[in-house]
């Protein structure tokens, strides 16, 4: 469940913080302290993704090793 969990937050984090910029981007005010957070967002979202997948990259090689191995034919 914590897998899922830290995804949900990766790609909240993600939208959020491009949501963020392109909310920014498209009115004629721009609040730098605002562009700046969803950057950050975007950023940290990221870097956590990235993260998780480097460290679950070979989970998929565990799964196939504790499955016996069925007969080919």
């Amino acid at each position: 469940m914590k897998k899922n969990n830290s995804q949900l937050i990766n790609t909240f984090l993600i939208v959020f913080g491009g949501a963020l910029l392109i909310f920014q981007l498209s009115t004629e005010e721009k609040n730098v302290y605002i562009l700046i957070t969803g950057f950050v967002a975007l950023m940290w979202g990221l870097y956590r993704a990235t993260n998780h997948w480097t460290i679950t990259k070979d989970d998929h090689k565990l799964e196939n090793e504790e499955e016996p191995e069925e007969e080919k034919f």
